[in-house]
């Protein structure tokens, strides 16, 4: 395959992207056949082993190179990939320089699977790979080699922290191969980003890449030409070929794969300016108290499901009295009706330390699926004003919409998409529908020990908690570290309370401590350690057991609750039994949990609620069944979700001009 198809030049263009077709249902239908026939012809586990064996093969040469016939080699590979493309004998060689390199420099030779990974992504499908396999390493290998094929590359991980890191730590084996790297992260200034993304490998966040492309389609304008751009540079001391902070979307390694193209695609990206809201501000307050006055199911219906709020006819009438005093905004029903229905979705449906933390005078959005902090984020229609008001918090000006684009939409226009992540079978099919990523299971380095000692469920929330600290305090005496993983900020710091009654020494992990979450997970491994953490503990960070803690059975996982997708209690329990060590875990759980509470139906609620004893643990297949039934109406709820984000976006496509392309 040429590699100048993948690059900025005379074929792919000098801002290279895929133009994104449409999307049906036929299509999707079609696309997941013929990508399961494409994963069978191309990753293949005879096929897989059968690349590991060629870069074997060519792993005895590599190794007796010394450090000035490493740079010919160098120089001779580049040019093979440059002219014969991305080809199997020049990247097997490619891939064994890079794994002899990695040695001599890091420390850390790539494994079989390793290498099998490395195909996989090369060859523009998803790696599933076990969390502890490595895939921080993995992906240096297809980021190498096509770096050296001259096509920019971007490795795309889920924040600041992982970005950084995971960049100076790989820097050495890049700059042993003569390639530069880059790192982008928020708050950069414009002549920074430009310069990283210069590079040819960079490393960045799916919301940093994202919103630079979409400030890349505002500097374009009107698509133009290569050479009207350069025209344009004669005259022009700003011009708009100089102001672009990309070369185009060439080649993407996703890290963390499902948690950016699967959970961060509910939320469309939105570029806006800020606008005048001094008039608005009283307005909020006003609606605020116009809702506290109003009575639940009389006046108003909550849907929690739906995350909305719906004004009954008496409620509308009840409005309309309240607000007879005011004037103004508060005449008009449609305006008044609108505000106050912000009100109570803000006052009933986003929970203070669930869905945001207030800072600094700030109100700082918090990501249910990792427990991290989302800083810059804010939410549309005057919803985070309203907030700020609840909250007492300086009020923003509310932002008018600029641009606008799914991640769905942004992540298929690159020339070449791949990625990896330790849970991806649960959503492979939309994968492959949405972003035509096959999705390909790798086998683990080492046979895994990680063993799960079953599921206790309680009637209520309070038996749940006496008996995840009864459990901690029984591993602690053992002295094998615990880590407790809970949903939201204000659950961490609950069992925090109650582990500091019952004298258990332990650390917090939530998005109040997200800037030490490197230091905390180190320390998670060592014996008798007690952590308790958000889910932000199960994404990119590793937990290395201390000496004699295998022998004592490793680390312990406790879930405290169920995500609302299986494959993030996955990434949890992933935190143990790592690279063949000794781990194990479980869940404690109550019916009184979000999960059930809010997905599964009432009636069947209620009779597994009135089954179980009020302290006890109720019948395990009871209790496992409606957390099955709740988990797969959440996992159904969400795809809805993202396919009507996508279905919207496309429809706004169809209806509004920006950037002579319709975004």
């Amino acid at each position: 395959m040429s590699s100048s198809a993948f690059r900025p030049g005379v074929v792919a263009g000098f801002y290279p992207e895929r133009q994104e077709p449409g999307i049906n249902w036929l299509e999707g239908m079609g696309s997941q056949l013929s990508g399961l026939f494409a994963r069978r012809a191309q990753a293949s586990r005879s096929r897989l082993q059968h690349i590991a064996e060629r870069v074997e093969k060519h792993g005895d040469v590599m190794s007796r190179l010394r450090n000035p016939e490493v740079k010919e080699m160098v120089y001779t590979l580049r040019q093979r990939l440059l002219t014969d493309g991305l080809v199997e004998e020049p990247v097997a060689q490619c891939f064994a320089l890079v794994r002899e390199l990695a040695e001599r420099e890091l420390g850390m030779r790539h494994f079989d699977t390793q290498l099998m990974g490395g195909w996989v992504m090369l060859s523009g499908m998803l790696a599933e790979m076990e969390t502890g396999e490595g895939k921080t390493l993995t992906a240096t290998l297809p980021a190498c080699t096509a770096a050296l094929a001259g096509i920019p590359v971007h490795i795309v991980t889920v924040n600041d922290y992982l970005a950084t890191r995971d960049a100076t730590s790989m820097r050495p084996l890049y700059e042993a191969l003569g390639l530069t790297v880059g790192t982008i992260t928020a708050g950069m200034e414009p002549e920074a980003r430009r310069a990283a993304y210069a590079c040819d490998v960079t490393y960045c966040t799916n919301k940093e890449v994202a919103f630079d492309y979409l400030r890349d389609r505002i500097t374009l304008g009107n698509h133009a030409g290569r050479l009207q751009l350069e025209l344009e540079r004669l005259h022009n001391k700003r011009a708009r070929i100089d102001r672009l902070l990309m070369r185009g979307l060439c080649f993407a390694i996703v890290d963390e794969a499902d948690s950016v193209l699967i959970d961060e695609a509910r939320t469309p990206l939105i570029i806006s300016r800020p606008g005048d809201n001094k008039d608005q501000i009283q307005a909020y307050g006003r609606a605020l108290d116009l809702a506290r006055r109003l009575e639940p199911d009389l006046h108003f219906h909550v849907r929690g499901l739906e995350r909305e709020v719906v004004v009954t006819g008496l409620g509308r009438t009840r409005l309309a009295e309240l607000a007879s005093a005011y004037g103004g905004i508060w005449s008009g029903s449609r305006r008044r009706e609108e505000l106050v229905q912000q009100a109570l979705v803000a006052q009933c449906l986003y929970v203070r330390d669930r869905h945001y933390l207030v800072r600094d005078d700030t109100v700082q959005i918090i990501d249910e699926n990792t427990g991290r902090v989302m800083p810059g984020r804010s939410w549309e229609r005057g919803l985070h004003q309203m907030i700020e008001t609840k909250e007492g918090c300086s009020v923003t000006a509310q932002n008018e919409t600029v641009a606008r684009l799914t991640y769905q939409r942004f992540f298929r226009r690159y020339l070449r998409l791949s990625g990896m992540t330790g849970t991806a079978r649960e959503v492979a099919g939309e994968l492959r529908w949405v972003y035509r990523l096959n999705v390909v299971t790798l086998p683990t380095h080492r046979p895994l020990r990680r063993t799960s000692t079953g599921d206790r469920i309680y009637r209520t929330a309070a038996a749940k908690w006496s008996a995840i600290v009864e459990r901690v305090r029984e591993l602690h005496r053992r002295g094998r570290p615990v880590l407790v993983g809970t949903r939201s900020v204000a659950d961490s710091e609950h069992l925090s309370g109650l582990l500091t009654k019952a004298s258990l020494v332990h650390q917090v992990l939530n998005a109040r401590q997200d800037k030490q979450e490197a230091e905390i997970i180190a320390r998670a491994g060592e014996a008798g350690c007690i952590t308790v953490a958000t889910n932000m503990a199960g994404r990119g960070t590793d937990i290395r057991l201390a000496l004699g803690v295998e022998k004592r059975g490793g680390l312990h996982v406790i879930a405290a609750e169920c995500n609302e997708a299986h494959r993030i209690d996955r990434q949890l329990f992933g935190r143990c039994g790592r690279q063949g060590d000794r781990g194990s875990y479980e869940s404690i759980l109550s019916f009184e949990d979000d999960l059930p509470a809010r997905y599964c139906p009432s009636s069947l609620h209620a009779l597994a609620v009135g089954i179980g004893g009020r302290q006890q643990g109720v019948p395990h297949w009871i209790g496992r069944s409606l957390m099955w039934i709740a988990q797969r109406a959440a996992e159904w709820r969400h795809r809805r979700d993202r396919r009507h984000v996508l279905k919207m976006d496309e429809q706004l496509n169809d209806m509004l001009a920006f950037s002579g392309r319709l975004e």
